[in-house]
Order: structure tokens, then C-alpha cells, then sequence
């Protein structure tokens, strides 16, 4: 072996490591798993749904942790201070925390029956990611889309306008009597979406973090 390939060798993990970022399957995992189980909670909610709403609500604070780390390096971009980011964080998913306990210590969730109440943690678990998504994780964007999506199949479970559309525009057949079937097909489409985002946000943390090497460096 030459000396100039083995330099080459020596160089190439220093290189990988020097980019501070995980690989692509580990950076892809949090999203991957938001999407499976919203997947799953939501075809579980139409076929068997007395409890599901638990489920949903243990969902949340999962959503919460993965938007914590996976916006981190948005932050980074953005140049914020990271307390008031952490602040920022802590807050929001604390008010959604906090409007849930005051449903069920107001009386709000005795009114509602177990498929009302689901559809309210959906709606309200898929507008809080959304702002997340706008103010500190773009990542987030299609996966809150798939919540709001999710929630309005639910909540007009018979002739729904959106399935209806679905199956118009893309040749689905009697795709108002498919709502699981439409919704993986949607889940997917949401995830690859969210990757594309997330291949830009890598790309652009490279980019600044060799910029500032360059600079440290001058």
C-alpha cells in the first residue's frame, strides 16, 4: 500500500467525523417513527378505537422529545441562542400538556365521547407540530400535515371530500371506503416529502459548519 493511499485511509474517518452530524439512517429514524406510529394509531383508532385516545396522548410527549433534538441544528442555522431555544420548546409542548390536563380536570373530556376526544388531541397534537415546524423544525411540516389529514378522516368518517379527491386525482379506486389504505399511501408521500427537507438541512449545516472551520481556520 503507498504511503499516499494509507494518508487517504487515515483522513477519510477524520473527515466523517469532522462533519458532526449523524448518518442519514439515524438522522431519517425520529421521523420514520413518527410516521409508523401515527400510521398505526389512527388505523387502530378506525377499527378498534374505545382506548385509543390514550395512545395519542402518549404520542405527544414523543413528538415532543424528537422535535426538541431534531431542531437543534435549525437553531444552529438560525444562529439562536440554544436556551432560548430549549425555552422555546419547553413552552410550547408545555401549553398543549397543560390544555390536555385542563380538559380532563374541567370536565371537557367527560362531554366528549372516546372518538370526539381523539379527534381533539389530533387536531391539537397536529397544530402544535406545525408551529414547531415553522418556527424551530421545517422537518416537522408534512408530518403535522399527515396529523390534520388523520384527523379530518376521522372526524367525517363517511363520504370524505379529501378521499374523494384523492381517489379523482390519482385513479383510486372507491377510495371513500379506503381511508387505512389512502392514509399509507399518504403517510409515504409525507415522509419522502420530510426527507427532502431533511437533505436540505443537512446540506446546509455542512456547509455552515465547513464555513466556520474556514473561518477558525483564517
Amino acid at each position: 500500500m503507498s504511503e499516499a493511499t494509507a494518508a487517504a485511509e487515515s483522513k477519510a474517518p477524520a473527515k466523517r467525523k469532522s462533519s458532526g452530524q449523524p448518518s442519514l439512517f439515524w438522522a431519517m429514524l425520529p421521523l420514520l417513527v413518527l410516521f409508523v406510529a401515527a400510521g398505526v394509531l389512527y388505523w387502530w383508532t378506525v377499527t378498534d378505537g374505545a382506548a385509543a385516545y390514550k395512545y395519542w396522548e402518549y404520542l405527544i410527549p414523543v413528538v415532543a422529545v424528537i422535535s426538541l433534538v431534531s431542531g437543534w441544528g435549525q437553531s444552529y442555522l438560525s444562529g439562536e441562542l440554544r436556551i432560548w431555544y430549549l425555552i422555546k420548546q419547553v413552552l410550547h409542548w408545555g401549553g398543549l400538556v397543560a390544555v390536555l390536563y385542563l380538559f380532563n380536570t374541567q370536565g371537557v373530556r367527560e362531554a366528549l365521547g372516546d372518538q370526539q376526544y381523539t379527534s381533539v388531541i389530533i387536531y391539537l397534537l397536529a397544530f402544535t407540530t406545525l408551529l414547531a415546524a415553522i418556527h424551530m423544525d421545517m422537518k416537522l411540516l408534512f408530518f403535522a400535515g399527515f396529523l390534520v389529514f388523520c384527523g379530518y378522516l376521522m372526524a367525517v368518517p363517511a363520504d370524505n371530500p379529501a378521499l374523494a379527491f384523492i381517489g379523482d386525482s390519482f385513479g383510486v379506486t372507491e377510495a371513500t371506503a379506503k381511508p387505512v389504505a389512502v392514509s399509507i399511501g399518504v403517510a409515504v408521500v409525507a415522509f419522502i416529502a420530510s426527507l427532502f427537507i431533511l437533505m436540505i438541512m443537512r446540506g446546509a449545516l455542512m456547509s455552515k459548519r465547513a464555513s466556520a472551520k474556514r473561518a477558525y481556520a483564517a
